[in-house]
């Protein structure tokens, strides 16, 4: 910056000419009073939109705090739940007898079969679960209903009950969320809290543990997933035409369904 030409201890020309237009009497130029209205209305704006910003900003740190802690809170239930069937299991075989586990709630749908010779029973059932195309996975709480169903597809699917680390990956790897009929990528917890927050579900490992376990907005959470899209498996099946118990692929895998989960994922 140049110095003042005259003197007056001014911190630029500018500044200079300003003040030596005031000394000389003359009156400033007025401003429009539109301009003065436009600025103002701008500066509010401003004003406006800097402190939504720090709203959203502090806003955003909070959830991600608490999508952490319940994450941490999901961490230690799941561990305490392995730990106490582990003490169980030794308890009963220290004292001879048997443990048998509950009954499993959880199981995950694979189609491996086509349309081809299919009855339109069993069609309307694999459209009930969602499994319009070949290998679609989806999530299905099990009960009566849901079991005769499965049994009407059995030459048609491979199901099993899934451990955590299935879920989990499912959904992190290709979990897609059903949003105005749209299909999205679980790629931000704000997809998941717009649709499902008003269940209590406001980030992925909410959602991961509302399937896991089974709990009270499992439907909820369940269609919300889109039916999962799966590559054919590495190695290719053995037999489609046969179940997994006479050396096939269709039909009740039990916890052997982790292991073409991950041949499919």
């Amino acid at each position: 910056q140049l110095a003042c030409p005259l003197d007056l201890g001014c911190h630029s020309v500018a500044a200079c000419a300003e003040r030596s237009y005031e000394m000389s009497g003359k009156a400033a130029a007025p401003v429009p009073e539109t301009l003065l209205k436009k600025r103002k209305d701008a500066k509010k704006v401003k004003l406006t939109k800097t402190a939504a910003k720090a709203a959203s900003k502090k806003l955003q740190a909070t959830k991600t705090r608490e999508a952490f802690l319940r994450a941490e809170k999901y961490v230690a239930e799941y561990r305490k739940a392995e730990r106490h069937a582990i003490k169980v299991r030794q308890a009963a075989e220290k004292a001879g007898d048997f443990y048998v586990a509950e009954e499993p709630k959880l199981a995950f749908v694979i189609r491996v079969r086509g349309i081809n010779q299919v009855s339109p029973k069993v069609k309307k059932v694999l459209q009930l679960l969602r499994l319009r195309q070949i290998h679609n996975g989806v999530f299905l709480r099990l009960n009566k209903a849901t079991r005769h169903m499965l049994q009407i597809v059995a030459p048609y699917i491979a199901f099993g009950y899934p451990n955590l680390k299935s879920v989990r990956e499912l959904i992190y790897k290709r979990g897609y969320g059903k949003v105005n009929k749209q299909r999205i990528a679980l790629t931000d917890n704000k997809i998941v809290e717009a649709t499902l927050g008003k269940f209590g579900i406001i980030c992925v490992e909410d959602l991961i543990h509302e399937i896991f376990t089974v709990g009270p907005h499992f439907k909820e959470a369940s269609n919300f997933l889109w039916p999962f899209k799966l590559n054919s498996p590495s190695g290719g099946f053995r037999d489609k035409t046969k179940g997994f118990s006479e050396g096939g692929d269709t039909g009740d895998r039990e916890h052997l369904i982790n292991g073409l989960i991950r041949a499919m994922n």
